[in-house]
Order: C-alpha cells, then structure tokens, then sequence
C-alpha cells in the first residue's frame, strides 16, 4: 500500500490501516515500515470486531481486508482476503474511481 499511497491519495481518498498490535509495536512497524500513511493501534480489537475481521485462525489478529468507505459515511466496496493475501492496489484505485 504504501508503494501507491500517492495514488490513491490522487483518486480523493485516504489509507488507514489498522494493527492489532499495542501503541507501540504499531510505532515499531510504522517506523520500520517507513509508512506515511495513518497507522491506528488497535490491541483491545474494537474496530477490528466491529468490522467483522477478526481472523479465526488466529484471534490475536485481523484478516486483511480493504473497505472502502463513501464520503457519505457508508461502506462503498469491501474486500475480505485470505490469510497472507491482499488485495491488489490497483484493485482499490479502480474501486474508488467508480465512486
């Protein structure tokens, strides 16, 4: 994702992504990831549940998933990966040119 910030950045959006790691494990990858992009700490798993991507294999973290959420507050398009597998970025560009 952050290869291709700038571009969905292009396409009028924002990334955020979100870690069930604690505050500062979450800095860690940040800081070692060189992500520019928001990065939220999520370790008690509230939004991680209230999205329904909790991952059953391993309840310790998150499924990847990709939401795309309007400017109206709704969710406009959802991709709910496998294990170990993401979304193509430019699966999400062409998603929020749709918008």
């Amino acid at each position: 994702m952050q290869d291709n910030y700038e571009k969905i950045k292009a396409a009028g959006a924002e990334l955020l992504a979100i870690s069930s790691e604690n505050v500062s494990l979450t800095k860690g990858t940040v800081e070692n990831e060189g992500l520019t992009y928001p990065v939220l700490a999520d370790n008690k798993k509230d939004a991680i549940n209230a999205y329904n991507v909790l991952d059953q294999g391993n309840t310790s973290i998150a499924r990847p998933a990709s939401y795309i959420i309007s400017q109206e507050g709704t969710v406009a398009w959802i991709s709910l990966d496998a294990p170990a597998e993401r979304v193509p970025t430019s699966t999400i560009i062409t998603e929020l040119g749709k918008l």
